[in-house]
Order: structure tokens, then C-alpha cells, then sequence
């Protein structure tokens, strides 16, 4: 087991076009800008010299290419749990044109029609932290903002909607970790 001197290093992808827009980036496999493509290389300048036990991404290109260029491309593993939310019908619609025909949607609390809902999000988050603590050492993962939110919420033993709570950047590192018994953040969306 992992033990409770574990640490989750969790890295949102750099930015990309729907990111700066606001849309719904799930399945569409969208490129980083070239400014995501900076900042993912100097985030690799603050994760120099760490060791990790693990190293997991997304397979979509955006993570994947976050994670070569902050300099993990040989460690990584693909991990279908890190993809991001499934939108759905709402896939590549921001939350205000979505809006115009369902006034009142939520994403943490009504999921998407086609997509995912978040039980079944913080159902992935639950596989991968159970396989996570499995870890001996430190793990890092790359992936996008709302799956890494319900992994933060579940990692706390909180509902996944709770993950709502937790905005993060793109190209920001998070970590997770322990404080004696109890699950905690140590680190949240730093740039």
C-alpha cells in the first residue's frame, strides 16, 4: 500500500483553444496553443528532480503532450479512467449556450444527456485512487480539470459534486496527500 506518507501530484493540462473559449472539452481531441506548450515545459522545471513510483496520463493528446514536454514522455502510462468528463450532448458548447435551451443545468449536480453523470465520474475517480493507494510511492497524474476535481473530491471521501469546489487552472499542479489519518490537500492549483 501506498501508505500515508503518499503523495498524488495532479497536472491539469496546458491550454488549448476550447480551454481559452470555455467549451466543453471531453472527447474532441483538441492540440495545446503554443502558450500551453510553454507552460508545460516549465512545468517540467518544477517537477525536476522528483521521483515518482508512477506516472499515469489521459490518452488524449493534450495530456499526453503536457506530459512529454514537462519531460515524463518515457514513464507514462495511458489510463482511460483520466479521460476527461464525457459531455455528451454538450461537448464543445460552453455552459452559457447550454444555458439557452436548459436554464437551470448544472454540471456537478445533472451530468450530461449522452454523457456522463457525476456518479459515474466519481465512479472512475474510486477505481483509480484504490489502484493509486496500491502504489508504493508518489504518483503523478496528468489529465483535465474536471475529472482531476471529482479525483480531489473522492480522494477526501466527499461526494464527486463536490468537486465543484475545486477550480483549477490550466497547466497547474495540485497534490494530495495525507495529514496523519485523514486524506488532504497539500498543494491546489498552483501555476
Amino acid at each position: 500500500m501506498g501508505g500515508r506518507e503518499q503523495q498524488v501530484y495532479l497536472v491539469r493540462h496546458g491550454e488549448t483553444e476550447w480551454s481559452l473559449s470555455g467549451q466543453h472539452t471531453g472527447s474532441t481531441d483538441i492540440p495545446l496553443t503554443d502558450n500551453g506548450r510553454e507552460v508545460a515545459r516549465e512545468l517540467g522545471r518544477k517537477l525536476e528532480g522528483l521521483e515518482f513510483a508512477a506516472v499515469w496520463s489521459s490518452p488524449m493528446s493534450r495530456a499526453i503532450d503536457t506530459a512529454r514536454l514537462a519531460g515524463f514522455e518515457h514513464d507514462v502510462r495511458l489510463d482511460d479512467r483520466l479521460k476527461e468528463w464525457d459531455y455528451g450532448e454538450y461537448e464543445g458548447k460552453t455552459t452559457p449556450e447550454v444555458r439557452e435551451t436548459r436554464p437551470d443545468w448544472f454540471l456537478w449536480r445533472d451530468g450530461c444527456p449522452g454523457g456522463e453523470s457525476p456518479a459515474q465520474v466519481g465512479a472512475r475517480a474510486d477505481g483509480l485512487i484504490e489502484e493509486i493507494r496500491a502504489v508504493e510511492g508518489d504518483v503523478l497524474l496528468f489529465a483535465h480539470g474536471h475529472i482531476l476535481r471529482a479525483i480531489a473530491a473522492r480522494w477526501l471521501g466527499y461526494p464527486p459534486a463536490d468537486g465543484m469546489h475545486f477550480s483549477l487552472g490550466t497547466a497547474t499542479l495540485s497534490i494530495l496527500g495525507w495529514e496523519h489519518e485523514a486524506a488532504s490537500i497539500w498543494r491546489w492549483n498552483a501555476p
